[in-house]
């Protein structure tokens, strides 16, 4: 299996951080308490600007959870729109060349779902199979590639399509003041993301793509509170834990080293890293962890820069700029790889 292309699509609204961050702090003028921490915790984030659904002014007069889940569902629709055009024209193909479509979000929601919305706009066969994944959060992007993969074994001639959709400004919650929701209103943007994927009768049509080679789930028990969302009648709440870097730096390297030797292959071969921005401590463990270089996680921390943390649109992100910008010797090994709530961590190895 390869995946023959990946397109991405942004809100044209884009903001650097401080205007963000001081829109922000008059939307929360009447606590000085987080007026004090808002600026410091945004500038550790290490977020240059991110792009945003709507006009800035419009968070300011707030949201209601219906209204912004109206503005989820039509921005996602254009977005979405958008990145899998740009993939399919990429790759060749057209919406009726389609099988499958695994379509990815946490941040709306809709039934029918944006697959189905998007069947009827792009024109995509009324026999396509539709695979609607919620709640999988930073994760999913990989996750949906590695489920495309899993479908592409029993339909050798197949095309699929992964979606990824985020609009995380969406979720903001003015009446929630903890640590974790000051933090996630500095870390996160929104975007989309898409990638087209063949099955191995089609792969030789694509030699530059990179090839799946193998992947692997790994779900941690009893850690449900690491990592998701508090979901009340104001819509979506942030639970982050700062356990997450202490899972990166110590359970990503073992769960990595044993996929990789149940392939016959170890860290030290692989010379392509494509991994999930979750945030600069996130991008360090990982680092610290893997034994990586900066230059090994430069993508990742580039994208953080300039768009933030696009939860499962994030991964893909970095695999196109990988396959554009930065594309890896023939030969090459690569990972790929994101964690998620669950909490869980799924692991892909490319072959470039």
């Amino acid at each position: 299996m390869r995946i023959a292309a990946v397109g991405e699509a942004f809100p044209e609204h884009y903001y650097d951080q401080a205007t963000i961050t001081r829109c922000l702090e008059s939307i929360w003028q009447d606590d000085p308490a987080v007026r004090s921490r808002l600026s410091g915790l945004h500038q550790n984030v290490q977020v240059a600007g991110r792009h945003l659904a709507l006009p800035l002014e419009r968070y300011r007069r707030g949201l209601t959870f219906g209204e912004a889940n109206d503005a989820w569902i039509d921005t996602s629709l254009r977005l979405g729109r958008e990145a899998i055009d740009s993939a399919l024209r990429s790759a060749g193909l057209g919406p009726r060349d389609v099988d499958a479509i695994f379509f990815s979000t946490v941040t709306g929601v809709a039934s029918p779902s944006l697959d189905a919305r998007l069947a009827n706009v792009l024109g995509f066969r009324s026999d396509i199979k539709r695979v609607p994944m919620f709640g999988l959060g930073c994760v999913a992007g990989a996750a949906a590639v590695s489920r495309a993969v899993d479908y592409l074994l029993g339909h050798p001639d197949g095309v699929t399509v992964v979606l990824t959709v985020e609009l995380c400004s969406l979720t903001l919650q003015t009446d929630d003041r903890s640590v974790a929701n000051l933090i996630s209103v500095g870390l996160f943007g929104d975007g989309a993301s898409a990638a087209v994927l063949v099955g191995p009768q089609r792969a030789p049509a694509y030699p530059q793509a990179p090839e799946v080679l193998a992947t692997r789930s790994v779900f941690y028990p009893d850690t449900e509170e690491v990592m998701g969302w508090t979901v009340s009648e104001r819509g979506f709440s942030i639970v982050l834990s700062p356990q997450v870097p202490v899972v990166a730096r110590e359970c990503i390297p073992g769960d990595l080293d044993r996929f990789l030797a149940d392939h016959g292959r170890t860290r030290a071969e692989v010379g392509s890293w494509v991994c999930h921005p979750g945030g600069p401590k996130v991008i360090q463990a990982l680092a610290d962890g893997l034994g990586l270089t900066p230059g090994d996680l430069e993508l990742s921390w580039r994208t953080l820069r300039e768009k933030g943390n696009l939860s499962s649109a994030s991964v893909l992100l970095i695999l196109r700029a990988t396959m554009v910008e930065r594309r890896p010797e023939p030969g090459t090994l690569g990972v790929m790889l994101a964690m998620g709530p669950g909490f869980c961590s799924e692991l892909l190895l490319l072959g470039w």
